[in-house]
């Protein structure tokens, strides 16, 4: 048996009284004070999340931006230098294996953030579509870490640090999805303005030994401006108000892009990629699909709970909880196409049934 594994910022987190939780392997941060607190906190002002434990991988060589296009469902090989774009890993039979993120980093080089949990499934992948592109494929997870700050107040707190110069694009003057970056002392900082939880904020990937030195410069150059540490339990709080699936709930093997609201992801006129003919060739009539719920009361539903029209099951849960930022139970769920529109649906919160509306993502909108 594998024992649990701790991100090079173990002792901040025991320093600062986090609770721990299993995730994938990972021993991670649940919360450091109250889940509540932590999830306002970003909403608000900023918070400060150690998410080490996703898989990091680099693509070079002058065939990377074709091997992408074949190997992941987007087409890589059309963003520029310094973009960052959301992208799906998929199977031969259309199976989500992973949601990623990639940059493009220089022409012929570009970073890959996967899942912690997927982290096997990724490195498996990646290399065996490989065979007939001039690319070199690195899995760098063991060698680095990653701390992101996010919320309204990320670029206030990160612009004013002297210890983090800022060598590329201005923090202030990047755009969402890109990239830029800057030296913490001897350390190059690779700096992304992307997230996970519907707020502005970055994600700065360092290396393993500036890990510990970099979050407390962050939590300290923030201290005046709200920010605390953040948690697991408001990172899915965050990213179920921003309607952000999560691998193992709305996105699995089992699922096709499409079913959970992100056939847009796959660009189907590219000529081949990994999963084209499958998903080509998948029936997806009866399919579940992803719809959007919202509760009156206090009662929320959660992940496997039933969902019901009348007194037939038509879907379950995948995500759920009650909203912190709204006030009132929100859930996303797998539910039958035929059911996808109903106006008559209950979700089973144990044992009751509790009238649930059909609305849109995501539930919360940051104001730009």
């Amino acid at each position: 048996m594998s024992e649990n594994r701790f991100t090079p910022l173990k002792d901040r987190h025991e320093a600062l009284g986090a609770s721990f939780t299993d995730f994938g392997g990972w021993m991670m941060p649940v919360r450091y004070t109250s889940d509540l607190a932590e999830h306002k906190a970003v909403r608000e002002s900023a918070g400060l999340f150690d998410i080490s434990h996703m898989a990091e991988f680099i693509v070079d060589g002058a065939g990377s931006a074709a091997y992408l296009d074949y190997a992941l469902a987007g087409r890589l090989s059309a963003m520029a230098v310094g973009k960052a774009k959301y992208s799906l890993l998929l199977a031969e039979d259309g199976g989500i294996i992973d949601d990623l993120i990639v940059y493009r980093m220089a022409d012929e080089r570009f970073l890959i953030i996967s899942n912690a949990g997927n982290h096997d499934a990724v490195a498996a992948a990646l290399p065996e579509r490989a065979a007939d592109f001039d690319v070199e494929i690195s899995d760098i997870s063991d060698d680095v870490a990653l701390i992101a700050i996010q919320g309204p107040e990320s670029v206030a707190i990160l612009e004013p640090m002297t210890s983090l110069v800022i060598t590329g694009t201005p923090l202030a003057e990047s755009a969402y999805y890109t990239w830029t970056e800057g030296d913490f002392g001897e350390v190059p900082v690779f700096i992304a303005r992307t997230g996970y939880t519907g707020e502005d904020g970055f994600e700065l990937l360092v290396p393993n030994s500036a890990a510990g030195e970099l979050w407390d410069a962050v939590l300290a150059a923030g201290a005046d401006r709200g920010l605390v540490p953040a948690g697991l339990a408001a990172r899915d709080t965050l990213r179920l108000e921003a309607g952000m699936p999560l691998y193992g709930h709305e996105l699995s093997r089992e699922t096709v892009p499409s079913q959970s609201g992100l056939g847009r992801v796959v660009v189907a006129a590219k000529e081949s990629f990994v999963g084209k003919e499958g998903l080509a060739a998948r029936d997806i009539t009866d399919a579940p699909v992803l719809i959007a719920l919202s509760v009156e009361g206090r009662r929320a539903g959660r992940a496997g709970y039933g969902v019901f029209q009348g007194e037939t099951q038509v879907g379950e849960i995948t995500s759920g909880a009650l909203s912190p930022t709204l006030g009132y139970p929100i859930a996303m769920a797998l539910v039958h196409p035929s059911a996808a529109e109903a106006t008559d649906l209950t979700i089973d919160v144990r044992g009751t049934r509790i009238p649930a509306t059909i609305t849109t993502l995501p539930f919360y909108r940051r104001n730009s």
